[in-house]
């Protein structure tokens, strides 16, 4: 297995495209799976378009399904955090991609895409695992 871990910075977005670093990482590798986890309790991973408006109607739909405020038992941090640490319920800290050849099979439109709502902490670790097919 071989892996990397990448640092983001998500102070200014709430949706970062991870793509070209998940194909540099895979590039060489032949085939198998590549495992992107982001070990924290409060971010997400998924697969979708970007560019298109389809990553900000994910941030908007987050938002309206998880509202910042104080109905969370979770109560610390900033108004509503409850909300960053149900996130990872809704949009899973991992996803799988088959690679070909150190390609990612990747459909055209489709990215991978950190998501982070957490306005506490915009310093993420993104891990890459590559296992051999």
């Amino acid at each position: 297995m071989h892996t990397d871990v990448l640092d983001v910075d998500t102070t200014r977005q709430r949706t970062v495209d991870l793509t070209d670093e998940v194909r540099s990482f895979c590039a060489g590798r032949g085939d198998g799976l590549c495992n992107v986890f982001v070990p924290h309790a409060t971010a997400g991973v998924a697969i979708l378009e970007t560019g298109a408006g389809s990553d900000s109607d994910l941030v908007d739909t987050l938002e309206r399904l998880l509202p910042r405020d104080d109905r969370y038992r979770h109560s610390h941090g900033s108004p509503g955090h409850g909300a960053d640490h149900v996130l990872p319920a809704i949009v899973s800290p991992s996803v799988t991609v088959p690679v070909q050849d150190g390609k990612p099979l990747l459909g055209t439109w489709q990215s991978v895409v950190l998501v982070d709502l957490n306005r506490d902490n915009p310093h993420r670790s993104v891990r890459l695992s590559f296992v051999d097919g």
